[in-house]
């Protein structure tokens, strides 16, 4: 599995990111790079963003890992893959050691919080739309170094959302108050999506981290 270098969309050109942080956007299931490069006039000039295409074809979009519903099993197992996969492009794009920053959207904010949890030195942040943590433990002592560091996590969700499981938003609610600096938001009537009003939140959180 390999994160295609071709694919990746860049709000800057090779010359232009020398030097600068490295915030890295994760698309939803069924989605493509596309998605969240559009949100790049929200967010603060300071990052290079760098959106990333998920390696699995689902037939309409691309995923970072089977669906929970078909077994939790074969998602820890794709999204561990995928993660080889975004540090393999990591070593390639950013060996410098530059600020990485992350950013998902549902399974990609899924996606952001496995990141954490295999390397958590590696990561400034963590932004999760509608994302969650996956079940189980990780090999290694990466949950419990991340519980040390505790980096800034924005986790943000919609009171109308219906695709991501009950299991689920508990799940993340128990995890990530232990193993992050967690900013919590709930948005009233949102469902699976993102609002006006959590883009500003999300802009206030990613321009604190840079200021920090």
């Amino acid at each position: 599995m390999r994160i295609d270098d071709e694919a990746v969309l860049w709000s800057a050109s090779e010359a232009d990111r020398a030097g600068r942080p490295l915030l890295v956007l994760l698309h939803g299931f069924n989605s493509n790079e596309g998605d969240l490069f559009g949100l790049g006039p929200y967010l603060p000039l300071e990052p290079t963003l760098a959106s990333l295409r998920a390696p699995e074809f689902t037939g309409y979009g691309y995923a970072w890992f089977p669906l929970l519903a078909e077994g939790a099993e074969m998602s820890i197992e794709g999204a561990d893959a995928a993660t080889d996969a975004i540090l393999d492009w990591l070593d390639r794009v950013a060996p410098d050691g530059a600020s990485v920053g992350l950013l998902g959207f549902s399974q990609g904010g899924a996606m952001a919080i496995e990141l954490l949890r295999r390397a958590p030195e590696r990561f400034s942040f963590a932004v999760s739309l509608a994302g969650f943590v996956l079940p189980g433990e990780r090999a290694g002592d990466g949950d419990a170094r991340l519980a040390e560091l505790a980096p800034p996590v924005f986790w943000g969700r919609g009171t109308d959302d219906t695709v991501i499981p009950d299991a689920s938003v508990q799940r993340t609610r128990d995890w990530l108050p232990s193993h992050s600096s967690l900013d919590e938001r709930i948005y009233e009537g949102l469902a699976h999506s993102v609002s006006e009003v959590e883009l500003a939140d999300v802009a206030a959180f990613v321009r604190a981290q840079y200021a920090a």
